[in-house]
């Protein structure tokens, strides 16, 4: 069993504290739904676990298993078996979709994958999140849908093959149909024993995939961890009972601290050089 511990972890954008303490843990066996008023800290937590250089931790430790992930750097993070699926997947024109799955699994790997076989997982894959196989022959992202730049995302963590899984609102821009897809992709990567720590503003998703704990991030910290009773009452009465029964005065939304992906800025420091 593989376990993240994050331990009042602290962090900045911009000379701005974002994140204000945050503890938590997740087993990779675990589903945890992540909740919480928009601003509050919830990407921000992705990014920071993921190395977003954006993001400076001025406090707290992250560990998985016995190593710091805060001593690595993004690839490192994503080997030791971290995945992060973004928000807003940046689109990469002139990088064929194909070639920059087939490189990050060839990092993740001893030895190079033969072209044979890559195909061949990724066919399997393909098929599983019912996406055209054309799309993996375009450039990555470019010109894609919402949906499909999502299912992009549960396409490489297919081929990833991760131990904990970060989903940042995967399924905002999916309709009805893609939805239900894209949890059963994830209930088959849980009866493997994958984790997941999964943002959403719509209970339809955690009634599908049934996360294991719900947590409630406020003012970049966690306010409650409990059980699946929590993510139906904050679907049917919103978060004022955070200020009525815990006495926590809820900040207003600040701007949106998360407009810069990973992706985004992988493929900046990748023209610069």
């Amino acid at each position: 069993m593989s376990t993240l511990r994050i331990k009042n972890l602290h962090a900045e954008v911009e000379g701005k504290e974002i994140l204000k303490g945050i503890n938590l843990e997740i087993n990779n066996n675990e589903t945890v739904a992540i909740l919480g008023p928009n601003g509050h800290g919830k990407s921000t937590l992705f990014n920071v676990i993921m190395g977003h250089p954006r993001y400076k931790v001025t406090k707290g430790s992250i560990f998985f298993d016995d190593v710091d992930v805060l001593a690595l750097s993004t690839d490192q993070r994503s080997k030791l078996g971290l995945f992060l699926g973004l928000q807003n997947p940046s689109e990469v024109p002139g990088v064929i979709n194909s070639d920059f799955l087939r490189a990050a699994v060839n990092a993740h790997n001893d030895n190079p994958i033969s072209t044979y076989n890559f195909y061949k997982v990724l066919d399997n894959a393909v098929k599983e999140v019912q996406m055209p196989f054309d799309l993996a022959t375009r450039s990555l992202n470019e010109g894609f849908s919402g949906g499909e730049k999502k299912r992009n995302e549960i396409l490489q963590m297919l081929l990833l093959e991760p131990k904990i899984s970060m989903l940042d609102e995967i399924d905002s821009g999916l309709d009805v149909d893609a939805i239900q897809i894209v949890a059963d992709v994830i209930k088959k990567q849980q009866q493997k024993g994958q984790g997941f720590l999964i943002i959403s503003h719509y209970a339809r998703l955690f009634d599908l995939i049934q996360p294991t704990r719900a947590i409630v991030i406020i003012n970049g910290k966690v306010v409650l961890d409990g059980g699946k009773d929590i993510i139906q009452r904050i679907d049917k009465t919103g978060y004022e009972f955070i200020k009525t029964e815990l006495g926590i005065e809820i900040q207003k939304e600040e701007a949106k601290m998360n407009t810069v992906s990973i992706g985004s800025c992988a493929v900046k420091e990748a023209i610069k050089k």
